[in-house]
C-alpha cells in the first residue's frame, strides 16, 4: 500500500492496539529541526574525504582536524530544537507499554524531546572515549583540542561509531530484540541504506506491521507494509 496523502485512520487504530512499538529514525527527522545532514555540516566535507573525518585511520593521522569537525557538529546540534516529530514520538512512548526508539542520529534531539527508551546505534556527541582504555568523559560544549591525551597514554576521541567500526554489541542486540517483539514499527527519516540499522525494518527481522514515513522513496520502500510520503513533523503529531 502506498499513500500520497497522510491518511492516518488505520495507523491510529494500529498504534492504539499495539502493545509493542519500535521506531527507527535517521537524519531526516533531525533535518526537520533545521540540522544539516551528515555531509552538510561545516565546510570540511567539501575539502576532505570522509575517511579523514570519520574513521579510526583519519583520527590517527590528524586528530585535531577530526575534533575540529566534530566540535562544529556539536555546536550545530546545540543550536537547534527538537522538531514536532521528535516531540510526538516522546508523547507516543508514554502511551505504549513496550516502546523502543532506535536512532542512527548522534545529536541527542530525541532525549531533549523527552524520549526515554532510546538506543543510540551510532553513538552520541555527549561524550568522548579513550582509544586505549575505553574511559569516557562528558563534554557539553566544544571539546578542548589541547587536552587530547588521556593519562593512560591513549587519546580522547568522539564516542561515535565511525566507518569501518562495528555498532555497540549490546545496543544493537537490544534493537534487534525490540524489532522482533514489535507489533508496529515506524521507520522515520532514514534512507534505509546504512546497515545493520536498516535491517531492523525488514521482514527477515521483524514480524511487525512496518510503516515508513519519508518524503522520498528509500531503499526500504519496497519492503514495508505502508509508505507515507510526507514529513514526519506533518504526520507524527497527528498520531500523538
Amino acid at each position: 500500500m502506498r499513500d500520497t496523502v497522510p491518511e492516518l485512520g488505520d495507523l491510529r487504530e494500529r498504534l492504539d492496539a499495539a502493545r509493542s512499538v519500535t521506531v527507527l529514525t535517521g537524519s531526516g527527522i533531525s533535518a526537520e529541526s533545521g540540522l544539516p545532514t551528515f555531509r552538510g555540516v561545516g565546510g570540511l566535507w567539501r575539502t576532505h574525504r570522509v575517511e579523514e573525518l570519520a574513521s579510526p585511520q583519519g583520527f590517527a593521522r590528524d586528530p585535531r582536524l577530526v575534533w575540529t569537525w566534530y566540535n562544529e557538529r556539536r555546536n550545530a546540534h546545540k543550536s537547534v530544537e527538537p522538531s514536532p516529530a521528535h516531540v510526538a514520538l516522546a508523547a507516543i512512548e508514554k502511551r505504549v507499554p513496550d516502546f523502543t526508539l532506535a536512532t542512527q542520529n548522534v545529536d541527542s534531539l530525541h532525549l531533549r524531546a523527552g524520549s526515554r527508551n532510546v538506543l543510540e546505534l551510532h553513538g552520541n556527541l555527549r561524550e568522548a572515549k579513550c582509544t586505549r582504555c575505553d574511559a569516557r568523559r562528558p563534554f557539553d560544549d566544544a571539546f578542548d583540542i589541547e587536552a587530547l591525551e588521556h593519562e593512560c597514554g591513549g587519546m580522547w576521541r568522539p564516542d561515535i561509531v565511525w566507518f569501518g567500526e562495528s555498532l555497540p554489541a549490546e545496543v544493537l542486540a537490544a534493537a534487534f530484540d525490540a524489532a522482533r517483539r514489535a507489533e508496529l514499527m515506524l521507520v522515520v527519516g532514514t534512507s534505509g541504506i546504512v546497515h545493520p540499522a536498516a535491517s531492523l525494518a525488514t521482514k527477515r527481522v521483524t514480524r511487525a506491521y512496518v510503516v515508513e514515513i519519508n518524503p522520498e522513496e528509500t531503499a526500504l520502500t519496497a519492503q514495508v507494509d505502508q509508505s507515507i510520503r510526507a514529513r514526519a513533523s506533518d504526520v507524527l503529531p497527528g498520531l500523538a
